[in-house]
Protein backbone atom coordinates (compact mmCIF):
# COMPACT_ATOMS: atom_id res chain seq x y z
CA UNK A 1 0.00 0.00 0.00
CA UNK A 2 0.99 3.48 -0.82
CA UNK A 3 2.92 5.70 1.95
CA UNK A 4 3.05 8.49 -0.11
CA UNK A 5 1.15 11.55 0.69
CA UNK A 6 -1.76 12.67 -1.66
CA UNK A 7 -1.10 15.80 -3.01
CA UNK A 8 -2.79 19.28 -2.13
CA UNK A 9 -3.87 22.18 -4.56
CA UNK A 10 -1.29 25.05 -5.00
CA UNK A 11 -4.38 27.48 -4.11
CA UNK A 12 -4.71 26.40 -0.57
CA UNK A 13 -1.94 25.33 0.41
CA UNK A 14 0.01 28.73 -0.63
CA UNK A 15 -2.60 30.46 1.73
CA UNK A 16 -1.41 32.63 5.00
CA UNK A 17 -3.56 34.31 7.67
CA UNK A 18 -1.15 35.97 9.89
CA UNK A 19 -3.93 36.73 12.34
CA UNK A 20 -4.83 33.44 13.44
CA UNK A 21 -1.40 31.95 12.22
CA UNK A 22 0.08 33.32 15.33
CA UNK A 23 -2.52 31.55 17.24
CA UNK A 24 -1.18 27.72 17.02
CA UNK A 25 1.81 28.31 18.96
CA UNK A 26 -0.05 30.45 21.25
CA UNK A 27 -2.19 27.52 21.92
CA UNK A 28 0.67 25.27 22.21
CA UNK A 29 1.61 27.49 25.47
CA UNK A 30 -1.84 27.38 27.28
CA UNK A 31 -1.91 23.81 26.85
CA UNK A 32 1.42 23.93 28.69
CA UNK A 33 -0.23 26.43 31.54
CA UNK A 34 0.86 29.57 30.76
CA UNK A 35 -1.88 32.14 30.54
CA UNK A 36 -1.51 34.50 27.71
CA UNK A 37 -2.52 38.25 27.10
CA UNK A 38 -4.35 38.31 23.71
CA UNK A 39 -4.01 41.52 21.59
CA UNK A 40 -4.22 39.42 18.77
CA UNK A 41 -7.65 38.91 16.99
CA UNK A 42 -10.29 41.24 16.15
CA UNK A 43 -13.00 39.75 17.94
CA UNK A 44 -15.08 42.10 20.50
CA UNK A 45 -16.15 38.97 22.17
CA UNK A 46 -13.22 37.38 23.02
CA UNK A 47 -12.65 40.45 25.30
CA UNK A 48 -15.00 41.74 28.97
CA UNK A 49 -17.66 44.58 28.82
CA UNK A 50 -18.22 44.38 25.32
CA UNK A 51 -21.20 41.65 24.73
CA UNK A 52 -23.64 41.35 21.91
CA UNK A 53 -26.56 43.35 22.95
CA UNK A 54 -29.64 41.61 24.90
CA UNK A 55 -31.92 42.93 22.50
CA UNK A 56 -30.38 41.69 19.17
CA UNK A 57 -29.62 37.67 21.48
CA UNK A 58 -33.09 37.66 22.65
CA UNK A 59 -34.28 37.85 18.83
CA UNK A 60 -32.00 35.57 17.67
CA UNK A 61 -33.12 33.31 20.67
CA UNK A 62 -36.88 33.77 19.55
CA UNK A 63 -36.18 33.27 16.52
CA UNK A 64 -35.27 29.50 17.12
CA UNK A 65 -38.16 28.81 19.80
CA UNK A 66 -40.34 29.91 17.16
CA UNK A 67 -39.11 27.36 14.63
CA UNK A 68 -37.64 30.10 12.08
CA UNK A 69 -34.95 27.46 11.18
CA UNK A 70 -34.73 26.38 8.26
CA UNK A 71 -33.53 28.22 5.12
CA UNK A 72 -33.96 31.64 4.28
CA UNK A 73 -34.32 33.15 0.50
CA UNK A 74 -30.65 32.68 -0.75
CA UNK A 75 -30.13 36.22 -1.40
CA UNK A 76 -31.54 36.95 2.40
CA UNK A 77 -34.46 37.71 4.65
CA UNK A 78 -36.83 40.21 2.90
CA UNK A 79 -37.66 42.25 6.10
CA UNK A 80 -33.84 41.96 6.21
CA UNK A 81 -32.53 43.60 3.20
CA UNK A 82 -35.20 46.21 3.52
CA UNK A 83 -33.89 47.20 7.17
CA UNK A 84 -30.31 47.14 5.43
CA UNK A 85 -30.69 48.96 2.41
CA UNK A 86 -32.82 51.91 4.65
CA UNK A 87 -29.44 51.87 6.64
CA UNK A 88 -27.22 52.23 3.60
CA UNK A 89 -30.13 55.28 2.42
CA UNK A 90 -29.24 56.82 5.99
CA UNK A 91 -25.73 56.89 4.06
CA UNK A 92 -26.65 58.81 1.60
CA UNK A 93 -27.21 57.11 -1.17
CA UNK A 94 -30.35 55.63 -2.96
CA UNK A 95 -30.23 51.60 -1.71
CA UNK A 96 -33.31 49.31 -2.09
CA UNK A 97 -34.03 45.96 -1.06
CA UNK A 98 -32.88 44.26 -4.10
CA UNK A 99 -29.39 45.50 -3.97
CA UNK A 100 -28.83 43.98 -0.84
CA UNK A 101 -27.29 40.31 -0.30
CA UNK A 102 -26.66 38.99 2.90
CA UNK A 103 -24.07 37.00 3.12
CA UNK A 104 -21.84 34.11 5.48
CA UNK A 105 -19.76 37.34 6.65
CA UNK A 106 -17.95 40.09 4.72
CA UNK A 107 -15.64 37.08 3.95
CA UNK A 108 -17.68 34.85 2.31
CA UNK A 109 -19.17 38.04 0.41
CA UNK A 110 -15.75 38.68 -1.07
CA UNK A 111 -15.66 35.05 -1.93
CA UNK A 112 -18.57 35.43 -4.15
CA UNK A 113 -17.55 38.46 -5.48
CA UNK A 114 -13.87 37.27 -6.78
CA UNK A 115 -15.50 34.10 -8.30
CA UNK A 116 -18.32 36.21 -10.07
CA UNK A 117 -15.73 38.92 -11.32
CA UNK A 118 -11.94 37.69 -11.61
CA UNK A 119 -10.85 35.94 -14.32
CA UNK A 120 -7.06 34.68 -15.30
CA UNK A 121 -4.66 38.05 -15.51
CA UNK A 122 -7.23 40.43 -13.45
CA UNK A 123 -6.25 42.23 -10.71
CA UNK A 124 -7.33 43.67 -7.61
CA UNK A 125 -5.41 47.12 -6.30
CA UNK A 126 -5.94 46.42 -2.25
CA UNK A 127 -4.13 48.63 0.57
CA UNK A 128 -1.07 47.27 2.10
CA UNK A 129 -1.38 46.71 5.10
CA UNK A 130 -4.60 45.13 4.29
CA UNK A 131 -6.85 42.24 5.60
CA UNK A 132 -5.01 39.10 4.57
CA UNK A 133 -7.88 37.40 2.44
CA UNK A 134 -7.59 39.90 -0.03
CA UNK A 135 -4.19 38.74 -0.86
CA UNK A 136 -5.68 35.20 -0.39
CA UNK A 137 -8.57 34.55 -2.43
CA UNK A 138 -7.94 36.44 -6.06
CA UNK A 139 -5.28 33.82 -6.47
CA UNK A 140 -8.18 30.91 -6.60
CA UNK A 141 -9.87 32.41 -9.31
CA UNK A 142 -6.29 33.12 -11.61
CA UNK A 143 -6.14 36.88 -10.61
CA UNK A 144 -3.65 38.60 -8.48
CA UNK A 145 -3.72 41.32 -5.61
CA UNK A 146 -1.46 44.24 -6.34
CA UNK A 147 -0.53 46.84 -3.09
CA UNK A 148 -0.99 49.99 -3.39
CA UNK A 149 0.71 52.48 -0.61
CA UNK A 150 -0.97 53.87 2.54
CA UNK A 151 1.14 56.57 4.01
CA UNK A 152 3.29 55.67 7.22
CA UNK A 153 4.18 58.90 8.25
CA UNK A 154 0.95 60.71 7.60
CA UNK A 155 -1.66 58.64 9.28
CA UNK A 156 -1.90 55.84 6.41
CA UNK A 157 -3.62 57.99 4.40
CA UNK A 158 -4.16 56.90 1.04
CA UNK A 159 -1.38 57.13 -1.39
CA UNK A 160 -3.06 58.07 -4.77
CA UNK A 161 -0.49 59.08 -6.71
CA UNK A 162 0.77 55.46 -5.95
CA UNK A 163 -2.94 54.01 -6.65
CA UNK A 164 -2.95 56.04 -10.04
CA UNK A 165 0.89 54.66 -10.86
CA UNK A 166 -0.98 50.97 -10.59
CA UNK A 167 -4.12 51.57 -12.24
CA UNK A 168 -4.46 49.66 -15.52
CA UNK A 169 -7.07 47.86 -17.76
CA UNK A 170 -6.48 44.75 -15.50
CA UNK A 171 -7.50 45.80 -12.38
CA UNK A 172 -11.22 44.91 -12.05
CA UNK A 173 -11.99 45.82 -8.38
CA UNK A 174 -10.46 48.74 -6.17
CA UNK A 175 -10.21 48.19 -2.79
CA UNK A 176 -10.75 50.43 0.03
CA UNK A 177 -10.68 49.10 3.72
CA UNK A 178 -12.74 51.98 5.71
CA UNK A 179 -11.57 52.58 8.44
CA UNK A 180 -8.91 50.31 7.61
CA UNK A 181 -7.80 47.04 9.19
CA UNK A 182 -5.06 47.12 10.44
CA UNK A 183 -3.85 50.58 10.64
CA UNK A 184 -7.02 52.47 12.08
CA UNK A 185 -7.01 54.72 9.35
CA UNK A 186 -10.17 56.94 8.14
CA UNK A 187 -10.62 58.43 4.44
CA UNK A 188 -12.53 61.43 4.39
CA UNK A 189 -14.60 62.69 1.21
CA UNK A 190 -11.94 64.30 -0.37
CA UNK A 191 -9.84 61.17 -0.54
CA UNK A 192 -12.74 59.01 -1.40
CA UNK A 193 -13.57 61.59 -4.06
CA UNK A 194 -10.26 61.64 -5.46
CA UNK A 195 -10.19 57.73 -5.33
CA UNK A 196 -13.49 57.53 -7.41
CA UNK A 197 -11.83 59.97 -9.72
CA UNK A 198 -9.38 57.70 -10.41
CA UNK A 199 -11.48 54.72 -10.82
CA UNK A 200 -13.56 56.69 -13.48
CA UNK A 201 -11.06 56.68 -15.88
CA UNK A 202 -10.81 52.81 -16.13
CA UNK A 203 -14.50 51.52 -17.42
CA UNK A 204 -13.92 48.05 -16.21
CA UNK A 205 -13.00 48.99 -12.87
CA UNK A 206 -15.19 48.92 -9.34
CA UNK A 207 -14.53 49.93 -5.98
CA UNK A 208 -14.90 47.39 -3.68
CA UNK A 209 -15.85 49.58 0.10
CA UNK A 210 -15.12 47.45 2.74
CA UNK A 211 -17.14 49.21 5.43
CA UNK A 212 -17.01 46.69 8.06
CA UNK A 213 -16.03 49.32 10.50
CA UNK A 214 -17.81 52.17 9.78
CA UNK A 215 -19.50 52.48 13.40
CA UNK A 216 -16.01 52.94 14.75
CA UNK A 217 -15.39 56.18 13.04
CA UNK A 218 -13.42 58.50 15.93
CA UNK A 219 -13.05 61.12 13.57
CA UNK A 220 -15.90 61.98 12.03
CA UNK A 221 -14.19 62.15 8.56
CA UNK A 222 -15.60 58.37 7.51
CA UNK A 223 -18.14 58.36 4.47
CA UNK A 224 -19.76 56.11 2.40
CA UNK A 225 -18.51 55.32 -0.52
CA UNK A 226 -21.74 54.70 -2.88
CA UNK A 227 -22.76 58.04 -1.17
CA UNK A 228 -20.65 60.11 -2.94
CA UNK A 229 -20.11 57.84 -6.57
CA UNK A 230 -22.54 59.09 -9.07
CA UNK A 231 -21.00 56.56 -12.21
CA UNK A 232 -18.45 54.41 -10.69
CA UNK A 233 -20.11 51.27 -9.79
CA UNK A 234 -19.50 50.46 -5.89
CA UNK A 235 -19.45 47.12 -3.66
CA UNK A 236 -20.24 47.97 -0.11
CA UNK A 237 -19.43 45.64 2.39
CA UNK A 238 -20.80 45.17 6.04
CA UNK A 239 -22.37 43.56 8.84
CA UNK A 240 -23.11 42.73 12.49
CA UNK A 241 -19.23 41.22 13.40
CA UNK A 242 -17.72 44.80 14.60
CA UNK A 243 -20.21 47.70 15.14
CA UNK A 244 -23.24 45.41 16.20
CA UNK A 245 -20.45 42.86 18.26
CA UNK A 246 -21.95 39.70 16.77
CA UNK A 247 -18.66 38.35 15.18
CA UNK A 248 -19.49 34.20 15.92
CA UNK A 249 -23.22 35.14 14.14
CA UNK A 250 -21.26 35.13 10.27
CA UNK A 251 -24.14 37.50 8.82
CA UNK A 252 -22.53 40.43 6.67
CA UNK A 253 -23.45 41.82 3.30
CA UNK A 254 -22.44 43.05 0.21
CA UNK A 255 -24.91 46.03 -1.30
CA UNK A 256 -24.67 47.12 -5.24
CA UNK A 257 -24.57 50.59 -6.05
CA UNK A 258 -24.78 50.58 -10.16
CA UNK A 259 -25.68 54.58 -10.68
CA UNK A 260 -25.73 54.05 -14.82
CA UNK A 261 -26.99 50.63 -14.56
CA UNK A 262 -23.89 48.56 -15.94
CA UNK A 263 -23.57 45.09 -13.58
CA UNK A 264 -27.02 43.13 -15.23
CA UNK A 265 -24.54 41.00 -16.13
CA UNK A 266 -22.22 40.52 -12.91
CA UNK A 267 -24.88 40.78 -10.48
CA UNK A 268 -26.70 37.89 -12.54
CA UNK A 269 -23.14 36.28 -11.83
CA UNK A 270 -23.90 37.15 -7.89
CA UNK A 271 -27.26 35.97 -8.13
CA UNK A 272 -26.04 32.59 -9.68
CA UNK A 273 -23.28 32.07 -7.06
CA UNK A 274 -25.21 32.79 -3.77
CA UNK A 275 -27.81 30.24 -5.38
CA UNK A 276 -25.34 27.81 -5.25
CA UNK A 277 -24.57 28.00 -1.75
CA UNK A 278 -27.86 27.99 -0.46
CA UNK A 279 -28.09 31.10 2.48
CA UNK A 280 -26.63 32.15 5.48
CA UNK A 281 -28.13 31.69 9.23
CA UNK A 282 -31.84 32.54 9.44
CA UNK A 283 -32.29 32.90 13.38
CA UNK A 284 -28.87 34.95 13.01
CA UNK A 285 -30.32 37.28 10.14
CA UNK A 286 -32.81 38.01 12.83
CA UNK A 287 -30.82 38.99 15.67
CA UNK A 288 -29.01 41.50 13.17
CA UNK A 289 -32.59 42.67 11.90
CA UNK A 290 -33.42 43.35 15.47
CA UNK A 291 -30.12 45.50 16.01
CA UNK A 292 -31.15 47.37 12.97
CA UNK A 293 -34.39 48.03 13.82
CA UNK A 294 -33.78 48.58 17.53
CA UNK A 295 -32.36 52.08 19.42
CA UNK A 296 -28.88 52.21 19.09
CA UNK A 297 -27.54 54.87 21.74
CA UNK A 298 -26.08 51.43 23.71
CA UNK A 299 -23.59 52.65 20.69
CA UNK A 300 -22.29 55.32 22.15
CA UNK A 301 -21.64 53.63 25.49
CA UNK A 302 -19.25 50.80 23.90
CA UNK A 303 -17.36 53.29 21.87
CA UNK A 304 -16.27 55.44 24.83
CA UNK A 305 -14.74 52.41 26.34
CA UNK A 306 -13.21 51.38 23.00
CA UNK A 307 -11.81 54.93 22.55
CA UNK A 308 -10.55 55.38 25.99
CA UNK A 309 -8.16 52.32 26.09
CA UNK A 310 -7.23 53.21 22.82
CA UNK A 311 -6.08 56.34 24.47
CA UNK A 312 -4.11 54.73 27.17
CA UNK A 313 -2.03 52.54 24.17
CA UNK A 314 -1.26 55.95 22.34
CA UNK A 315 -0.11 56.60 25.95
CA UNK A 316 2.10 53.65 27.41
CA UNK A 317 3.83 53.45 23.50
CA UNK A 318 4.57 57.10 23.17
CA UNK A 319 6.85 56.01 26.35
CA UNK A 320 8.63 52.94 25.25
CA UNK A 321 11.17 53.19 24.05
CA UNK A 322 11.96 51.06 20.30
CA UNK A 323 8.39 51.75 19.40
CA UNK A 324 6.31 54.32 17.29
CA UNK A 325 2.84 54.40 16.48
CA UNK A 326 0.41 56.89 15.35
CA UNK A 327 -3.09 57.10 16.92
CA UNK A 328 -5.48 55.42 15.75
CA UNK A 329 -8.83 57.16 14.05
CA UNK A 330 -11.13 54.36 13.71
CA UNK A 331 -11.98 50.65 14.19
CA UNK A 332 -10.15 49.10 17.08
CA UNK A 333 -6.59 48.60 15.52
CA UNK A 334 -3.08 49.90 16.18
CA UNK A 335 0.03 49.71 13.45
CA UNK A 336 2.95 50.10 15.65
CA UNK A 337 6.13 50.08 14.61
CA UNK A 338 9.53 48.96 15.58
CA UNK A 339 12.40 51.54 15.79
CA UNK A 340 14.49 49.47 17.76
CA UNK A 341 17.26 48.26 15.11
CA UNK A 342 16.93 44.66 16.56
CA UNK A 343 13.73 43.89 15.27
CA UNK A 344 13.05 46.61 12.88
CA UNK A 345 13.46 44.06 10.03
CA UNK A 346 12.26 41.12 11.72
CA UNK A 347 8.73 41.66 12.96
CA UNK A 348 7.61 37.68 12.54
CA UNK A 349 10.71 37.16 15.12
CA UNK A 350 9.41 40.00 17.39
CA UNK A 351 5.91 38.88 17.66
CA UNK A 352 7.26 34.75 18.32
CA UNK A 353 9.76 35.57 20.85
CA UNK A 354 7.79 38.04 22.85
CA UNK A 355 5.24 35.41 22.94
CA UNK A 356 7.16 32.83 24.08
CA UNK A 357 8.94 34.61 26.50
CA UNK A 358 6.26 37.18 27.63
CA UNK A 359 3.14 35.21 26.93
CA UNK A 360 1.62 38.61 24.72
CA UNK A 361 0.38 37.63 21.78
CA UNK A 362 0.26 40.31 19.02
CA UNK A 363 -0.28 39.80 15.32
CA UNK A 364 3.59 40.66 13.27
CA UNK A 365 2.89 43.29 10.44
CA UNK A 366 4.64 41.36 7.36
CA UNK A 367 1.65 39.08 7.81
CA UNK A 368 -0.66 42.24 6.69
CA UNK A 369 2.21 42.43 3.84
CA UNK A 370 5.23 41.41 3.27
CA UNK A 371 6.84 44.58 2.42
CA UNK A 372 3.96 47.48 3.43
CA UNK A 373 3.81 46.15 7.00
CA UNK A 374 7.18 44.84 7.40
CA UNK A 375 8.88 46.23 10.96
CA UNK A 376 5.18 46.77 12.58
CA UNK A 377 3.06 44.52 14.70
CA UNK A 378 -0.54 45.03 14.83
CA UNK A 379 -2.19 44.97 18.34
CA UNK A 380 -5.87 44.83 19.11
CA UNK A 381 -7.53 47.49 21.89
CA UNK A 382 -10.12 45.88 23.30
CA UNK A 383 -8.80 44.27 26.12
CA UNK A 384 -9.47 46.08 29.90
CA UNK A 385 -7.35 48.56 30.42
CA UNK A 386 -5.39 46.87 32.97
CA UNK A 387 -4.99 44.16 30.87
CA UNK A 388 -3.69 47.02 28.27
CA UNK A 389 -0.94 48.11 30.54
CA UNK A 390 0.76 44.75 31.91
CA UNK A 391 1.18 43.72 28.45
CA UNK A 392 2.72 47.24 27.73
CA UNK A 393 5.23 46.18 30.72
CA UNK A 394 5.76 42.76 29.48
CA UNK A 395 6.63 44.50 25.91
CA UNK A 396 9.24 46.84 27.87
CA UNK A 397 10.91 44.48 29.84
CA UNK A 398 11.23 42.53 26.47
CA UNK A 399 12.86 45.12 24.50
CA UNK A 400 15.28 46.00 27.37
CA UNK A 401 16.29 42.69 27.78
CA UNK A 402 16.92 42.27 24.18
CA UNK A 403 18.99 45.77 23.28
Amino acid sequence: MSTEQIPVAARASSIEYAIRDVVVPATALEQQGHEILKLNIGDPIAYPGLPTPTHMVDAYVKALQDGRNGYSPSYGLPELREAIAKDERRKGWDAQSSDIYVCHGVTEALQILFASVLSEGDTVLAPGPHYPPYMAYPQMYGAQTIEYKLKPDDGWKLDLEDIESKMDSSVRLLVLINPNNPCGSVAGEEDITKLLSIARKWPNCMIVADEIYDGLDFTGLQKSVASLSKDVPVFSLNGVSKVYYAPGWRIGYMAIHDPTARLLNVRDGIERMLRSRLCASTPAQLGYLAGLESDRSWMDVYSDKVLAQRDVCVERISQIEGLEVQSSGGAFYMFVRLTDPKWANDDKQFVLDLLHEEHVLVVHGSGFSPTLGKGHFRIVYLPNIDVLNEAFNRIESFLLRHR
